[in-house]
């Protein structure tokens, strides 16, 4: 049984006791940051401003990327015996072209 103070005659004190937000339910401010961000992305050109800023701020770019992607991918045994990291590197456009073609065996 709750003990119950002297002279106190509601029900037990159980503290903060199941107070607070359910799991997965964001905070307010986080999600009206979130809302903002996501209108001003809008609002500068989306998609097509994001690739601009990929081009000429690959560093502030590939930041942001760093800050999207999962923390840790979860591979099957056998792909994960394959694979011991990812490596981003940058490349020229001349450069994409020729690994494409090399990778689609065109190579020559």
């Amino acid at each position: 049984m709750t003990p119950r103070k002297l002279g106190s005659d509601g029900p037990p004190n159980r503290g903060n006791a199941g107070k607070g937000r359910r799991k997965g339910v964001p905070n307010k401010i986080t999600a009206t940051a979130r809302e903002m961000i996501m209108g001003a992305l809008h609002d500068a050109g989306g998609r097509a401003y994001l690739t601009e800023q990929a081009r000429e701020n690959p560093a502030a770019f590939l930041t942001l990327v760093g800050k999207v992607l999962p923390k840790e991918l979860a591979l099957p045994d056998a792909a994960a015996a394959l694979y011991s990291g990812v490596e981003i590197v940058l490349v020229s456009p001349e450069q994409r072209r020729t690994r494409i073609i090399e990778h689609e065996g065109g190579g020559g």
